[in-house]
């Protein structure tokens, strides 16, 4: 049985096999999405323990992602990570202000992830 339902919103196919790649040998059970409508729509699907979402995509970004998840009553309580290059200042910002629980820079650093994905979950559980 796996450790936790994770949703995976990204384009970029590199970065979606390394994520998944690194996520499944933890244990973890990870869908993918491609695009902003279709993760919004398999979030309101399977109801995963956590979505991580890149903020740059080619239909709607991370931020309507989270705004959309979080006025849902089903998946409110879900946990929403960012995952994204765009590291200033004012982008945590937006994150935060945008209602992500958490944030992930880019490059991933391949040893913390599993960590860092456990600990969102927790939070999102307390």
């Amino acid at each position: 049985m796996s450790k936790a339902r994770i949703l995976y919103i990204e384009d970029n196919p590199d970065n979606m096999i390394l994520v998944q790649r690194v996520l499944m040998v933890e244990g973890y059970e990870v869908i993918e999405a491609t695009n902003g409508i279709e993760g919004v729509a398999r979030a309101k699907e399977i109801l995963p323990d956590i979505v991580i979402t890149d903020i740059n995509l080619p239909d709607i970004d991370g931020y309507e992602i989270t705004h959309r998840l979080k006025t849902y009553n089903a998946t409110a309580h879900i946990p929403v990570v960012a995952m994204t290059a765009n590291v200033m200042k004012k982008d945590r910002e937006n994150v935060e202000q945008a209602g992500c629980d958490g944030y992930i820079s880019k490059p991933i650093d391949i040893d913390e992830l599993p960590k860092q994905i456990e600990d969102f979950i927790k939070k999102g559980k307390a």
